[in-house]
């Protein structure tokens, strides 16, 4: 992972903190016990439950190096920066696909913080893309692979 810039808004900072205590505080010390009870079934070379042990704690390991780079190079999006008159990120916009009238909520985060199940869309998704920077009564177009989606800006809130 590069020395790019992550961009959380508060929720996410909290989120990935709390992860990263958690893998630090409590998965570090599971998986060495893990590890300590399979070096007590003997031959290591051929002991599937020291391996499983031994790739767990490389996971975790390897995530919180991510994560502790993450939050380095975090800029926290702050709830009184969000602005209701244009899309930004931390902004929860009301659209509406034009042509099947449908109407979608979505709140536009960092890619870090992006989980579309839960409306909550990447600033680098085609969607996101579209939207930021655009006024309320706009109309986009989202390029997707299934061709060209009309989205008119009903709200913007915070």
């Amino acid at each position: 992972m590069s020395d790019k810039e992550v961009i959380l808004t508060q929720d996410g900072l909290k989120k990935l903190e709390d992860e990263l205590e958690n893998l630090k505080s409590v998965k570090r010390r599971e998986v060495a016990e893990r590890i300590k009870v399979a070096i007590g079934y003997g031959d290591i070379s051929e002991n599937s439950e020291y391996e499983d042990a031994k790739n767990e704690q490389a996971f975790i390991e390897g995530r919180i190096i991510t994560l502790e780079k993450m939050l380095r190079n975090a800029r926290i999006i702050n709830n009184d920066e969000i602005d209701t008159d244009i899309v930004s990120i931390g902004s929860t916009v009301i659209v509406e696909d034009l042509e099947f009238g449908d109407k979608m909520e979505y709140t536009i985060v960092g890619t870090a913080e992006s989980d579309p199940l839960k409306n909550r869309i990447s600033n680098e998704s085609p969607v996101g893309k579209a939207i930021l920077g655009k006024q309320k009564g706009t109309t986009v177009d989202v390029n997707v692979p299934a061709g060209v989606i009309q989205y008119k800006i009903l709200e913007i809130k915070r």
